[in-house]
């Protein structure tokens, strides 16, 4: 073993070994802090990406809630519609109603109307026949003295018989 203390290879191969040996252990030591940063930068972005995956799914169930919201109303208005399409068909009946109603009776007052003009016609010339006859009967059967005297009484009654 003297021999080999006193080779220089030896002590080349030593010093070889220590060098190697505090070299690895500072390159180790830079390693691991590389390798530590490496690791929170990892674990700052998993956890940057779990959060936005809790605030995409937060969104995603408040963009759930907002649509079912919307169908909602929509369903509501569409009831709504119905309803009022309902009750505007009713309202539109009932004047439907009303309007034939009104023009029936309408027609009623303009029939009775027109009857009443009738008889009223049919009486002036029965009357009108009746006073032309009568004047042609009378002309006949009566004489001049008698004629004037029932015109006269004719004419005296006049007042009471028109209406």
């Amino acid at each position: 073993m003297s021999a080999l203390l006193h080779d220089a290879t030896f002590w080349v191969a030593v010093a070889f070994v220590i060098l190697v040996g505090a070299g690895f252990k500072k390159v180790r030591g830079a390693l691991n802090s590389a390798l530590d940063g490496r690791a929170e930068r990892i674990k700052a972005q998993l956890d940057e990406a779990q959060q936005l995956r809790e605030d995409a799914q937060a969104m995603l169930a408040e963009y759930q809630r907002k649509q079912n919201a919307a169908a909602d109303e929509a369903q509501a208005i569409v009831e709504h519609a119905k309803v009022e399409a309902a009750r505007l068909g009713e309202q539109a009946q009932a004047d439907l109603e009303q309007a034939l109603k009104r023009r029936e009776q309408l027609a009623l007052e303009t029939i009775s109307q027109a009857e009443a003009e009738a008889v009223e016609e049919v009486r002036n010339q029965a009357v009108e026949l009746a006073v032309v006859a009568a004047a042609r009967l009378l002309s006949e059967s009566v004489g001049e003295a008698q004629s004037a005297k029932l015109i006269d009484e004719a004419i005296k009654d006049l007042p009471d018989n028109l209406h």
